[in-house]
């Protein structure tokens, strides 16, 4: 077997499923999987409609421990893709991973995705990562400041952002109440329980 084949057969064997996947990061992080990391299977239906074309920049808005990136780097490996993370330890654990996974179109930065300029990016993939400001839901860690009004926010500006990227631009989202999309988006496709939505602006 050559290398490249060879390769290609322990990657597979890491994108096999979600549990294969997740021996990447250590327990912890595992444990947090299920109710904050991608799913394989959303991540590749993404991606999917995330690269329409060979060369685009897909951005991941809160990409935690990298999980989409690089399962969408993995499927798309002619597309780049970008994660940031508010938490510097999540951020580490996805460069971990990445490593591992030998991946060369996924690039990770620590910090808020305020500090960014969107339009530097084609696309967007968004797993509602604002809703850990909500009392009452599932937060990943006590190490970042929390609070309502930074939800609303967060979900104004990602709003402002979109609303300034050019006819074309596609978004993934998840888990969303769908105020972050402003109302020249039109909902594409979803799946059967719309937990995963395909926004374009029109």
């Amino acid at each position: 077997m050559s290398s490249v084949a060879g390769k290609f057969r322990q990657l597979d064997n890491w994108f096999g499923s979600d549990m294969k996947f997740h021996r990447l990061y250590p327990t912890p992080i595992r444990q947090l999987a299920r109710r904050h990391w991608t799913p394989i299977s959303i991540a590749k239906l993404a991606a999917g409609f995330l690269v329409p074309d060979n060369g685009v920049r897909v951005l991941d808005i809160g990409s935690g421990v990298g999980k989409f990136c690089l399962c969408a780097a993995h499927y798309k490996p002619f597309a780049s893709f970008y994660g940031i993370e508010q938490r510097k330890e999540l951020v580490e654990h996805a460069e971990t991973a990445k490593s591992i996974l030998g991946l060369d179109n996924v690039t990770f930065a620590h910090g808020n995705f305020t500090q960014l300029d969107l339009s530097k990016y084609d696309h967007f993939y968004f797993y509602n990562s604002f809703f850990e400001n909500l009392d009452s839901t599932d937060k990943i860690d006590d190490t970042i400041f929390y609070s309502e009004s930074l939800y609303d926010y967060y979900n104004r500006y990602l709003y402002k952002q979109l609303e300034g990227m050019p006819a074309g631009t596609r978004v993934a989202t998840c888990c969303s109440l769908d105020d972050e999309i402003p109302p020249d988006y039109q909902l594409i496709n979803s799946s059967d329980d719309r937990f995963l939505k395909f926004w374009m602006k029109i």
